[in-house]
């Protein structure tokens, strides 16, 4: 249902309608009332019977409604324009009548005029309206004391207090709004530094092992292709698979921000999607902690041995989870291998009864501290955080370094889905 069926009447109405129906109302009742109608009193000094019986008041009459309509078609497009004709026509309406005071009920729509161009219009703008409302009753104030015709109560300063009333009302709505708009500016300015710390996250989680990995292979096949040239070409047979594998991330990655695009080209049956590569790259399962032995077989290539215990009772993983666990031993892992000095290191996975935690230690003389202000360490803190669970690293009691993780980890079944992609793409339970 569209949204418009169900928005308040004052939201459906245009502005200048509402001031026409006002005017009009006010300006439409002493004629029924002194004119059509049988008249129940001999005079009214507002509105005496013989006031539209010369030509000339019904033709001024009638411009005034004439007026008051044009202002009412111009108020969306020309505001200041058709607040002047809506005065004009009030005052011109008054004059048919030859009243010395403009009725409050007839100068309601210009309050209601004066709200909405306080609502949509600068400041400048609606002051200026606003000073030009309130010189309408104060003219017509001075007039009556120039003429000795001062007598009784007078209606101004009401007028004037409603002029007030209508201006704040609308200037409070035009902060109210601006204040909005600039909250959602800055939600999407906060948005779009989320995605971007995301995406810097990600990509150095899926580079950075990767370039680790292939510099110590290229260098040792640097330093061993005259004497051992059948190791040097091992090694080199690991840098382009981890050059490939790091080049199928990159592809994967970048079709997961295609994905927003893609579809919404995909809402136009003559469109042609794009991006066909990016999309089959995005459809490529992510990394998870099936896919540990793989990464500790890459990186014993490399140099560094690194054992895997696994503890607990193995159960499927949400997708975030399984991500983010294997980023953050992949990390702790390129961590080891760049700054410890160590030649193995030990990656615990204990699957709790609501937790997962992940244990990533070695005993190399490295000096990495928790303070250490790498990205590395920021990146793991980050995707902890993310998913509520606490992160430690620290240098260990009797030398080395541990990265230690809790992830919370819910019921079972939200996580069915992710279990039969683990044991797809693992092929062996994970175990």
């Amino acid at each position: 249902m569209p949204a418009s069926a169900t928005s308040p009447l004052l939201k459906r109405l245009p502005p200048g309608l509402w001031t026409l129906l006002a005017w009009y109302a006010a300006a439409v009742a002493p004629i029924v009332e002194y004119v059509v109608l049988t008249p129940r009193h001999k005079y009214s000094l507002s509105y005496p019977g013989e006031g539209l019986d010369p030509f000339g008041a019904r033709a001024l009459l009638t411009l005034a409604f004439a007026l008051v309509f044009a202002a009412a078609a111009l108020t969306r497009r020309r505001a200041g324009a058709a607040y002047g004709l809506l005065i004009l026509g009030t005052v011109v309406s008054t004059v048919a009548w030859r009243q010395d005071e403009i009725p409050p009920t007839q100068f309601l729509a210009l309050d209601i005029a004066l709200c909405h161009i306080a609502a949509t219009r600068p400041r400048r703008t609606s002051l200026t309206a606003g000073a030009a409302a309130l010189a309408v009753p104060v003219g017509y104030l001075l007039v009556r004391l120039w003429t000795g015709n001062g007598s009784g109560t007078a209606s101004e300063p009401f007028m004037a207090l409603t002029v007030v009333i209508a201006w704040l009302v609308g200037h409070s709505a035009h902060q109210a709004r601006a204040h909005t708009e600039e909250l959602h500016a800055r939600a999407a300015a906060q948005a779009v530094i989320a995605e971007r710390l995301r995406i810097a996250r990600e990509m150095h989680d899926t580079v950075a092992h990767s370039i680790g990995i292939i510099a110590l292979q290229a260098g040792a096949a640097a330093r061993i292709v005259e004497t051992r040239p059948g190791q040097a070409r091992e090694a080199m047979l690991v840098v382009e698979r981890e050059g490939r594998e790091t080049l199928s991330g990159l592809r994967r990655m970048l079709g997961t921000l295609r994905q927003a695009d893609e579809e919404r080209s995909s809402a136009f049956p003559g469109g042609e999607p794009a991006g066909h590569g990016h999309a089959r790259a995005s459809r490529d399962p992510a990394p998870g902690l099936a896919d540990l032995e793989r990464l500790a077989a890459t990186t014993t290539d490399a140099g560094v041995r690194v054992e895997i215990r696994r503890l607990g009772g193995h159960r499927p993983l949400p997708a975030a989870t399984d991500l983010a666990a294997f980023r953050i031993v992949q990390e702790s892992v390129t961590n080891v291998v760049r700054h410890s000095g160590a030649d193995s290191c030990r990656v615990d996975i204990d699957h709790r009864a609501h937790e997962l935690l992940i244990e990533v230690s070695d005993r190399g003389p490295g000096t990495g501290t928790a303070g250490d202000t790498g990205y590395g360490l920021v990146g793991m803190r980050e995707r902890v955080a993310l998913l509520h669970g606490e992160f430690t690293a620290g240098p260990r009691a009797g030398g080395g370094f541990v990265v230690t993780v809790r992830l919370p980890v819910p019921a079972a079944a939200d996580a069915t889905a992710t279990g039969a992609r683990v044991l797809a793409t693992d092929g062996t339970g994970g175990r």
